[in-house]
């Protein structure tokens, strides 16, 4: 199976969840996850190149909040282009069998945690719509345990890299990484 292939099944199989909303802001519905998930599967069905960097038009990206559950932290990136404190992720690569691997493999080079991090099961936590200096990005956004005791190590990817408590996350990042910490939490349990 393709990528691509793959990337449609995902997004066929996924239910769009209802999620918490950011202090100050409007709760998150299902509904519009769900616009997110027709729209993304849209863009494959109309751009057979729709994984790729080079589809201008925006292309599927696969990212994962790194979590330490035990801890009650996320390991945040300063992105060096964007100049946010994002989850870890990015664009897919052509050795990607699956947009889990490709999120695994971002969470990965990304944290400098090469072993232990597992995906949560169940598929996507959310999907996050938004531009960048290259082309919309149509995010897919895992989220990853680390293992006890995970030690980071920033990559050249980013300007910093850092652990922020879930009560932290709001004053640094945007809403979607607020969204995506919440939503999360709440499969944590």
């Amino acid at each position: 199976m393709s990528l691509h292939a793959d990337a449609e099944r995902t997004l066929k199989e996924w239910s769009a969840p209802e999620g918490a909303a950011p202090e100050g802001a409007a709760p998150e519905g299902a509904a519009e996850q769900e616009t997110l998930r027709l729209a993304y599967l849209d863009h494959l069905q109309s751009h057979p190149d729709g994984m790729w960097k080079t589809c201008r038009d925006g292309h599927i990206t696969a990212s994962a909040l790194v979590v330490d559950p035990a801890a009650g932290r996320v390991l945040l990136t300063l992105h060096r282009k964007l100049g946010m404190w994002l989850q870890l992720g990015g664009h897919c690569e052509p050795e990607d069998a699956t947009l889990a691997a490709a999120a695994l493999r971002e969470a990965r080079e990304e944290s400098g945690i090469a072993e232990g991090l597992t995906l949560l099961p169940g598929g996507p936590v959310r999907l996050d719509r938004h531009r960048t200096p290259c082309a919309w990005h149509l995010d897919v956004q895992y989220a990853a345990v680390a293992p006890a005791g995970a030690r980071a190590a920033i990559s050249d990817e980013s300007l910093d890299l850092r652990w922020f408590g879930y009560d932290e996350v709001a004053s640094v990042a945007d809403a979607s990484v607020v969204r995506l910490v919440e939503r999360t939490r709440a499969l944590l349990g």
